[in-house]
């Protein structure tokens, strides 16, 4: 430790170095690699035994030799300094200002491997999350502290609706104290960019964190900065009382770093090539989301990952629907019908969803509109399968309304503008109108009064006849 560099270096692979004759060297624990030149590298301990240090670098180690190369270990594990100054600011995913402002200078230095919250001291997350889009705040609502991911393909706007999102999102009782922190994993300079014009554009980098790592940097920064954002929400909730949505893009790059590191270890391959332990490794970061009894702060959490060649039982989105409180799904096909955002709500779900809406949250109808709209569109969607089958002319009048009703629904309830935000009383309007082309006997998910109180379709049929 201290001053002693090691030049015991055995082996050097693509991202890993391994160090003989290292005693005490800790798990975490982070380390400065000396290149030939005198270039320092920052490095992490991953592993210690018989003598052996496996050390991780977050450098490019093609420029490393065994003979001119060296180690120090620093005897203390990644720490970010962390305060209030950091909102308005974007750094890189070690932590370092990227936006040619000043290094943050704070006596609050806290460890980046944070712990997942004990489940006895969580409180039971119970308040809305408006984010302006219908598909999310009507049919599978966001509740403070809960994680929901969304699931999307190569090549769908994710990027556009995680903007949408981290510009749009509030909190309806009060939006005092509400802050945005965003990590961006192995994405390109466009989307970097479109990223930072977004959240400067429309004032939302006020209060908002970015960490960026580029797809041309280092891609063991992609380990580090999910922890950096959490580590940052955590100060901002807990220390700060304040309400946080960490936003997290590509955890498929993330993994895909996960799965680098453990074949350069030569691990024995799970699922895919990815290592058996991926799913503890992505509870780490999901489960520090959520609230703790007698803080005031929150952390909630929108993790986005794109499922390789769409296939939603991939282990990237299948582990992380165990671990979250459930997902929002993109759809391919809507998006080639031009609907933006094109949330797939039948295989989307928000575990959670009850628990932040009702009269006291929403409106009371709010459960019974996403009940009904869910019945009614995957009637729909049935009806549209079996045409294809028995053609439009063996429908019945009953199926063309439904057939009717589900591309109404995509069109105009799905559907809404890159700065439309809606707030949920006018996503509800919009779904009571839809019921307008449904016979009322078959609106079974509707409570009698709730029609005679919000179907103002009714009104006009009886003008009508």
């Amino acid at each position: 430790m201290g001053d002693v560099y090691y030049k015991t270096i055995k082996k050097i692979t693509s991202v890993l170095l391994f160090v003989e004759g290292i005693k005490d060297a800790a798990y975490g624990e982070m380390a400065d690699i000396k290149l030939e030149g005198g270039n320092i590298v920052r490095g992490q301990v991953l592993d210690s035994r018989n003598g052996l240090s496996i050390i991780q670098s977050f450098g490019d180690t093609r420029s490393m030799n065994l003979k001119e190369t060296s180690v120090r270990l620093t005897g203390s594990a990644a720490t970010l300094n962390v305060s209030t100054n950091m909102l308005g600011r974007v750094f890189d995913g070690l932590g370092r200002p990227r936006d040619n402002g000043p290094p943050i200078r704070s006596d609050e230095q806290i460890e980046i491997n944070g712990s997942a919250i004990n489940p006895y001291s969580r409180e039971e997350p119970s308040e809305f999350i408006q984010t302006g889009i219908s598909t999310i705040d009507c049919m599978n609502t966001l509740v403070r502290g809960q994680k929901l991911p969304i699931f999307s393909g190569a090549g769908l706007p994710h990027n556009k609706l995680a903007a949408q999102i981290a510009r749009q999102a509030k909190l309806r009782s009060n939006d005092e104290g509400f802050a945005v922190v965003f990590g961006g994993m192995g994405i390109n300079s466009e989307e970097a960019n479109f990223f930072k014009r977004e959240f400067e554009s429309t004032g939302a980098l006020e209060k908002s964190i970015m960490f960026l790592n580029l797809s041309s940097e280092p891609s063991m920064e992609r380990i580090i900065l999910p922890r950096l954002v959490l580590t940052t929400a955590e100060y901002l909730a807990y220390n700060q009382g304040m309400h946080v949505l960490a936003i997290l893009t590509d955890m498929t790059n993330y993994c895909e770093a996960l799965r680098e590191v453990s074949a350069a270890r030569e691990e024995v391959p799970g699922r895919r090539g990815f290592p058996g332990y991926m799913y503890t490794d992505l509870s780490t970061i999901y489960e520090r989301a959520g609230k703790i009894k007698g803080r005031k702060g929150s952390i909630t959490q929108m993790p986005i990952l794109t499922m390789p060649n769409d296939d939603i039982t991939h282990p990237i989105p299948d582990l992380t629907g165990y671990i979250t409180e459930g997902q929002i799904v993109l759809s391919r096909e809507l998006y080639r019908k031009g609907i933006y955002p094109n949330v797939s709500v039948l295989p989307s779900l928000s575990r959670l969803m009850n628990q932040g809406i009702g009269k006291r949250s929403t409106r009371e109808d709010h459960r019974n509109v996403a009940d009904q709209l869910y019945a009614a569109y995957a009637r729909g969607i049935e009806v549209g399968n079996l045409i294809e089958i028995v053609g439009e002319e063996a429908l019945t009048e009953s199926d063309k309304k439904y057939l009717k009703f589900s591309s109404e629904f995509e069109g105009k309830f799905v559907s809404q503008g890159y700065y439309e935000d809606r707030d949920i009383e006018k996503t509800l309007e919009l779904g009571w109108d839809l019921f307008g082309a449904l016979d009322t006997e078959e609106m079974k998910r509707l409570k009698p009064e709730q029609i005679k109180k919000y179907g103002k379709w009714k009104d006009a049929q009886r003008e009508t006849d």
